[in-house]
């Protein structure tokens, strides 16, 4: 599939707008501006975005407790979200999310998570919808190596292969769960799509860090599972660029590994050598959507520290369901 002009210049400014939102946060959250903790995606960009530059609204996304850029690739709004991890009132969850648990369902974007694997059953739980609808429509559950050992996700996706429903399992394997590394944690040598595999799905494998394989490789993937062949799984070989958590001093790192993954694996580098060596875009054009992404950014914090705050009364509010 060929890709458009405006189709590579609008992946390369969701990556950009995940990338300097995630920026932002870091520097706030230093400043001690937002409260709570917050879980940066930097690094990953090229995995959500060549993902969800293929859904429409309609198909569904459960993100994890690194979920800030699976919700702007989604297309959920970046000053809402803002909003959302500064507390506020005016957040796309009222202010009752946080980092953690932003969702916005008119764009399918179910939920960020906070409990490892438990994304994939409700995944699974979506495609049953998806598949009753026959619409084509399909469900994702982003989940990164670390969901891979628990028994949540086994169980979903032993289901998701009973019922043949249109679910994907989507590992984005970092190489960290919290603080301990995939090759010791995940007994087939690191190896995740294959335990998908014996659970009866076809799986497929790219580099989380290269857009162009990502996207790639979901066509495929997306076109193999939208034709009623039931559920798939995806491994996506990635990098984060900060801890686990705001505050992880990474001491579990090597000498010189994170400066080593910034100037060989970083995402956003690849994608403009890339560009640019084939002649597709011209580098003025990527700077002016630097710049353009920059102030958005800048207006979207200005935007949140202004914006009213979440009150007592609001507690009890978007609670239950009135039937």
């Amino acid at each position: 599939m060929q890709l458009s002009r405006e189709q590579i210049l609008g992946a390369y400014r969701q990556m950009k707008v995940i990338r300097e939102f995630e920026e932002r946060l870091h520097n706030e959250i230093q400043k001690g501006e937002i409260a709570g903790f917050t879980h940066l995606y930097s690094g990953q960009e090229a995995a959500a975005v060549g993902v969800c530059e293929h859904l429409s609204d309609g198909d569904t996304i459960i993100s994890t407790h690194r979920g800030h850029g699976h919700c702007i690739a989604k297309g959920c709004d970046v000053k809402g979200m803002m909003k959302e991890i500064y507390g506020s009132s005016e957040g796309l969850c009222k202010g009752k999310g946080g980092s953690m648990h932003i969702a916005d369902v008119g764009k399918g974007m179910l939920g960020a998570n906070g409990i490892v694997g438990a994304g994939a059953p409700i995944a699974v739980g979506a495609a049953i919808t998806a598949k009753l609808n026959g619409k084509g429509e399909v469900a994702i559950a982003f989940s990164g190596d670390g969901a891979c050992n628990q028994g949540t996700t086994f169980e979903a996706m032993n289901m998701a292969v009973v019922l043949k429903v249109p679910c994907i399992f989507l590992f984005e394997n970092n190489h960290y769960s919290e603080h301990t590394g995939v090759d010791y944690a995940v007994g087939t040598a690191g190896d995740i799509a294959s335990r998908a595999e014996a659970f009866g799905m076809k799986v497929w494998r790219a580099n989380g860090c290269d857009f162009f394989a990502v996207y790639e490789t979901m066509r495929d993937v997306l076109e193999h599972v939208r034709a009623g062949n039931g559920p798939a799984a995806v491994e996506l070989d990635t990098e984060r660029f900060f801890g686990h958590f705001e505050g992880d001093p990474q001491r579990y790192r090597g000498p010189g590994e994170l400066d080593r993954l910034r100037a060989e694996r970083d995402c956003l580098l690849a994608f403009r050598s890339r560009v640019e060596e084939a002649k597709l875009i011209d580098v003025t054009d990527l700077d002016a959507i630097d710049a353009e992404v920059l102030a958005l950014i800048d207006e979207a914090v200005d935007e949140a520290r202004a914006a009213p705050r979440a009150t007592a009364a609001d507690v009890l509010t978007d609670v239950y369901i009135d039937y």
